[in-house]
Parts: structure tokens; C-alpha cells; sequence
């Protein structure tokens, strides 16, 4: 059974860095594609930043520069690390895995819970 908790999330004034992390159970976090998303209050949900078995990222471009995605295998973990934090960046944010390693391929066959992040002006 595969299993994705989110943690790490919380409040930080504008500017603000905060880390995030998604630790896997049942799953092998950096053998397939994982990911971060994001759903704002009346919003729909949005992709913010992917990693696949062989490391290559891609990152939403509201996030570019920003925000670095990346795992740690001995502790089968997501991690997302944010920096300059904006207001609009207030979400909750949810890890994601697929069953393949390109992400370019499948779907998103399993989701944490979610972490929220707020960003204060």
C-alpha cells in the first residue's frame, strides 16, 4: 500500500523561505516520477515542480528560481525547498507520484494529503 505524507508546511511573512517534505511508504520515491501541486482557495489545482528517476526537474514557470524540488533515497523523501516566498504562493500543496519514471508518461496514481503554506504580506 502505497503511502505519501506531506509535512513541513506553515506560515511565513512575504520573502520567507520554508521547506516541505513528502515521505513514501510502499513506494520508492526515486525510482518514478514525483511531484509537487498546489491548489489555492478557489482555485484549481496547478503543477509546481517535478522530478524524475534520473533527476531531470521541470518547475512551473511562476516558480522558476524560486523553488527547488529534489529526493533523498536514503530516507525515501520529496523534499521541496521554497525561497522568496510570494503571497500567491499560499496553497495547499500536495506530493504526487506516478507508476513510471518519465513524467512525461502516465498519471498521477498517488497523492499525499496535503501541507499548507500561507505567505503574509
Amino acid at each position: 500500500q502505497v503511502q505519501l505524507v506531506e509535512s513541513g508546511g506553515g506560515s511565513v511573512q512575504a520573502g520567507g523561505s520554508l521547506s516541505i517534505s513528502c515521505a513514501a511508504s510502499g513506494y520508492t520515491i526515486t525510482s518514478y516520477c514525483v511531484g509537487w501541486f498546489r491548489q489555492a482557495t478557489g482555485k484549481e489545482r496547478e503543477g509546481v515542480a517535478t522530478i524524475s528517476r534520473y533527476g531531470n526537474t521541470n518547475y512551473a514557470d511562476s516558480v522558476k528560481g524560486r523553488f527547488t524540488i529534489s529526493t533523498d533515497n536514503a530516507k525515501n523523501t520529496l523534499y521541496l525547498q521554497m525561497n522568496n516566498l510570494k503571497p500567491e504562493d499560499t496553497a495547499m500543496y500536495y506530493c504526487a507520484a506516478k507508476g513510471v519514471w518519465l513524467c512525461s508518461l502516465g498519471s498521477w496514481d498517488y497523492w499525499g494529503q496535503g501541507t499548507q503554506v500561507t505567505v503574509s504580506s
